[in-house]
């Protein structure tokens, strides 16, 4: 068999492997243009109910009902009584809800006691490292009944790379009504939390604020880049495939006649 013939099985054996490639690199770009859809969706929706003016809060009877799906970001106004002694310092990691916020500092969630009962946790807002003490920061311990406006949240997802929470040192590294609720011995407290807006408390600390949408979305440049790996892919291995299949000229000249031969008489 010819030495022609050899760089086509090489070829040949490559396809699979480029194929296989080839679909991996349109999945993912598949997979990013699906999630641009469904990122655009949750930003119109969320954009949508911080948008509507706030609604009483429920009544505490229902609170067993409400859920993430059904009644997170909704906006809520209600009064209640800070219980500012059982305060929470929860790690202020970069939030794409408020961009008005940076720098190393901590979320305070303070419960607050409704006048007819019930008791929900409050993220009052944002304290830099040096404020971390409530005695540093007296003037915004609200007394007294208050009238808070906020909206609704539930507690973050915990990862596997989440530290582990240190109720013993008043720090946690997750928003979690539940767990703060129970190293507090707050009791039946709401499943879900409010990130207030106003009022704003003397001092300016803890910081408020209302929530906007501000959440990064790069997928069509994601499915761009994939799709753009998979053309390169495609172009590289049909160009390579051409050369290896086209004869060379040592081929060419070992295949043709021989010259050299004496000519008939």
């Amino acid at each position: 068999m010819s030495d022609a013939v050899r760089p086509g099985r090489s070829w040949i054996g490559l396809l699979i492997p480029a194929l296989i490639a080839f679909a991996i690199l349109i999945g993912l770009g598949t997979w990013q243009l699906q999630r641009k859809v469904w990122k655009e969706g949750l930003i119109a929706s969320v954009t949508a109910q911080l948008a509507a003016p706030p609604v009483t809060l429920p009544a505490p009877a229902t609170w067993s009902q409400l859920n993430v799906a059904g009644n997170e970001y909704h906006r809520v106004v209600f009064q209640a009584e800070f219980d500012n002694a059982k305060e929470a310092l929860v790690y202020a990691a970069a939030s794409a809800f408020r961009p008005d916020v940076s720098g190393p500092g901590y979320w305070v969630f303070t419960p607050a006691r409704l006048p007819g009962g019930g008791v929900l946790i409050v993220n009052r807002g944002f304290v830099p490292e040096a404020r971390r003490d409530p005695a540093s920061r007296l003037q915004g311990q609200m007394t007294g009944l208050v009238e808070i406006t906020g909206a609704m949240r539930w507690a973050d997802a915990r990862h596997w790379f989440t530290p582990n929470d240190e109720p013993g040192r008043n720090l946690w590294f997750s928003r979690d009504p539940a767990s703060i609720a129970a190293a507090k011995g707050l009791g039946a407290a709401a499943p879900f939390y409010v990130e207030q807006e106003s009022p704003e408390p003397p001092g300016g600390l803890p910081k408020p604020g209302r929530l906007v949408v501000a959440l990064p979305d790069n997928h069509l440049q994601y499915a761009v880049t994939w799709f753009g790996l998979a053309a390169v892919l495609l172009v590289m291995f049909v160009i390579w495939a051409l050369r290896t299949r086209r004869p060379t000229t040592s081929d060419t000249r070992d295949s043709g006649p021989d010259r050299r031969a004496s000519p008939s008489l």
